[in-house]
């Protein structure tokens, strides 16, 4: 049985310029399968464009809560301009993804979803605490209860419970060991965020707006173990075409958009008005 790698990619927002490089890159290492952990849409200009091709090109793809706020049915009349931009079909089509995938790798459970098993916008980073931020309602400071099995995805005791869990949401990739088990998150294809950076004059930050996916490489879909291997790959992209759509579109917003994009800052954070 030969090991297979398999793409996985998280929080495209709409990001048209940086998927397409994310995608030419693993084309170029002749990787076949790609798993999207979620939020495809908000924030970039083209998320129309980024639906048509993910559904192309992603073997899963799963429910944001990004994805979800924009495209359930009652977000229909609310004029949001994503929404707008989208339109009925694809929204319809994006609500109906999934909120969790489970496989097997080289004898591992691995389970996928956008932030926790418990909701879409729940907030798990080992690195950085949201206390104090506008998200700190949502933070989990417990590794272990993103392993559970919950009601949320449909799942209950009578259900294994995986060996590795894979997620997206922090836009902050990363890879953490705890009980024996694995947890990674990819970061963002399309605004990754470092949470150190604070000043846009940090000529540093440009390494941390690279988009980013992570690689597994193992045995798909086998019980037996064996080696398994993580592989982050960050990717450049050219981030002045994509801010230049963003400065030719009237999507709200821009600059901090734009902001966003060139330094990798994040938004919970306030602007330095002393540079």
């Amino acid at each position: 049985m030969s090991f297979e790698r398999i793409a996985i990619i998280s929080d495209i927002h709409g990001n048209i310029t940086a998927l397409d490089a994310v995608l030419k890159d693993i084309s170029k290492r002749n990787i076949k399968r790609i798993f999207s952990l979620g939020d495809c849409i908000v924030k970039g200009v083209n998320p129309d464009k980024v639906i048509d091709l993910i559904i192309e090109k992603c073997e899963v793809n799963l429910l944001g809560n990004c994805d979800y706020v924009i495209c359930k049915p009652d977000s229909k009349n609310k004029n949001f301009w994503t929404r707008n931009k989208i339109g009925e079909k694809r929204a319809k089509c994006v609500a109906d993804f999934p909120i969790y995938f489970d496989f097997y790798m080289s004898g591992h459970l691995i389970r996928l979803f956008h932030s926790s098993p418990f909701r879409l916008d729940a907030i798990f980073n080992p690195m950085f605490s949201n206390v104090g931020t506008p998200y700190s309602g949502t933070e989990i400071k417990d590794p272990e209860v993103l392993f559970k099995n919950t009601e949320f995805i449909g799942k209950d005791s009578t259900d294994p419970e995986p060996d590795i869990v894979g997620y997206g949401h922090i836009h902050t990739p990363c890879l953490l060991r705890f009980k024996n088990k694995t947890l990674f998150n990819p970061g963002s294809v399309g605004f990754p965020v470092e949470m150190l950076n604070e000043s846009e004059h940090d000529k540093s930050n440009k390494f941390s707006t690279f988009a980013s996916y992570i690689i597994l490489e193992g045995n798909y879909n086998s019980k037996k173990l064996d080696s398994i291997s993580f592989n982050l790959v960050r990717v450049p992209y050219d981030i002045k075409k994509e801010i230049a759509m963003i400065k030719d579109s009237d999507i709200p917003n821009k600059d901090i958009l734009i902001r966003s994009l060139k330094h990798a800052i994040p938004n919970n954070l306030p602007k330095n008005n002393k540079e």
